[in-house]
């Protein structure tokens, strides 16, 4: 059976055993199906909002508005994105009621990721709004690290830090603008994720994307009743508590293609768990009748975090974690993964500054796995020089690379083992833990002499990351 996966810029083709099981993202299983009227199903649920008040009787005259939107990692682009047709629906009523434009601020909620330039900005919001509110100066980034725009509200109950962005605390009208889209962390994206990432410190950061919750056996298999998902709760209900307000939350259920199957609107708290019912049918996909051996899929350069995620090799190993999180329900205890990626030692250091460092602090001092560099953390997040490029360079921050490590451990924790092929600089892979061959082939007749026997069940997934994952399961 000849398949082609992701790689670089391209593909690379693979002869793997004919019966190889294959799965694609709404081919295979198909999606539900999309909104038929999106604007106006949206416009439904905004103006009927759940467990709150319409938006006409929580604004007026005077009142501050902020809507937060997610970045560039998540949602389309397309010109029916929930981002799209929310935002201006939002402010549409607000402007209503008597909200005044130079009371509306649209804050794009990175967090720790890269500050989206300005026509990656334009990109998410379409011309209109773009135009209307970036040249007033009423479109932002949310910054981490400027303290002037931050503000700290304690711990939660558990102990967790929580600071967050003093506009949308100080604001008198709070909107959170996300995609129940699955996500190996947590389960979903949106919801009380979004404010709990996006709008946070580091210090939040580390309260969850660390190795004493990520390493649990309730992170994988990826499911909503995790430790992580209940911090991201506690996190934001502490917001809410703290302001003394609700978030107005508009989420929309995506489908492969980012398209809305369903959009609900009103408390978090309640809307979150009405979005993961739809959204289940799309993301929990109960289809494998056997256990796999071999799971084989490739990598592109630019996906997900940006360019170069599939060449940094700790970015390369999150990206195969992430699968695992997704499919350990259909993956056996011997299972061993092959992926092709160009590992061509291109880090990206403009956009992933931290990274090489973390990379080559990985390759000494008796670090023998990726949670030995956990100790660096807070030193890496007060380095000046990483967090300007952050604040004023497109750079993520470097407390992101120690979130990756935790999650790229966790192929390790459930692998026998990693194979990366087509590496052109294959140390890198190595320097990772993973091995290297120089095709499909090659690696597998490798995994079968060594771990998974002559005939093991092998399940491919082409285009893994260039369509939206879904989390496969057991068919009964």
């Amino acid at each position: 059976m000849k398949l082609k996966f992701e790689y670089g810029h391209g593909f690379m083709e693979a002869n793997l055993p004919d019966n190889t099981d294959v799965f694609i993202p709404g081919e295979t299983v198909k999606d539900p199906a999309p909104l038929e009227n999106i604007v106006e199903a949206t416009r439904e649920s905004i103006l009927n909002p759940i467990g709150l008040p319409p938006i006409k009787d929580q604004v007026k005259k005077g009142s501050k508005v902020v809507i937060v939107f997610p970045d560039r990692v998540k949602g389309g682009t397309q010109p029916t994105a929930h981002r799209k047709v929310a935002i201006p629906i939002i402010i549409e009523e607000c402007l209503k009621a008597g909200v005044e434009k130079k009371d509306i601020k649209l804050i794009c909620s990175n967090g720790l990721h890269r500050k989206n330039t300005k026509e990656e900005i334009r990109s998410l919001l379409g011309d209109e709004i773009f135009n209307e509110y970036w040249y007033r100066g009423q479109i932002t980034n949310h910054d981490s690290e400027d303290w002037d725009n931050l503000v700290d509200l304690g711990c939660t109950e558990r102990g967790d830090r929580v600071i967050m962005n003093k506009e949308v605390y100080e604001s008198d009208f709070a909107v959170l603008i996300g995609h129940a889209l699955g996500n190996p962390y947590g389960g979903y994206s949106g919801g009380y994720k979004h404010c709990s990432t996006g709008i946070t410190h580091w210090k939040s950061i580390a309260s969850h994307h660390v190795p004493h919750v990520m390493h649990r056996g309730d992170f994988t298999p990826v499911s909503s009743k995790s430790l992580m998902r209940t911090k991201f709760d506690e996190i934001g209900q502490h917001m809410e508590k703290c302001m003394g307000k609700k978030f107005f939350t508009c989420d929309a259920v995506l489908d492969t293609y980012a398209r809305q199957i369903a959009v609900f609107t009103g408390y978090a708290e309640e809307i979150q768990k009405l979005s993961w019912e739809v959204a289940d049918k799309r993301t929990y996909v109960p289809w494998a009748e056997k256990k796999y051996d071999v799971l084989v899929f490739g990598m592109p350069q630019f996906f997900h975090y940006g360019n170069g995620m599939g060449t940094n090799p700790i970015l390369m190993l999150q990206a195969i974690s992430a699968q695992i999180i997704r499919h350990k329900r259909i993956l056996s205890d011997r299972c061993v993964v092959i992926c092709s990626s160009l590992c061509n030692g291109y880090f990206h250091d403009e956009e992933f500054p931290a990274y090489r460092e973390v990379y080559e602090l990985f390759q000494k001092d008796y670090h023998n796995v990726l949670p030995d560099l956990e100790k660096y953390g807070e030193a890496l997040a007060h380095n000046q020089e990483y967090i300007d490029k952050y604040r004023f360079a497109h750079g993520y921050h470097p407390y992101h690379a120690f979130s990756m490590i935790s999650c790229g451990h966790i192929a390790e924790m459930n692998c026998s083992a990693i194979y990366i092929v087509g590496a052109q600089e294959p140390g890198y892979a190595r320097g990772m833990g993973m091995k290297t061959r120089a095709t499909f082939e090659e690696a597998l007749e490798d995994a079968k002499r060594k771990y998974v026997g002559e005939n093991p069940n092998v399940l491919a997934l082409p285009q893994t990351f260039t369509l939206a994952s879904v989390h496969l399961g057991m068919k009964e």
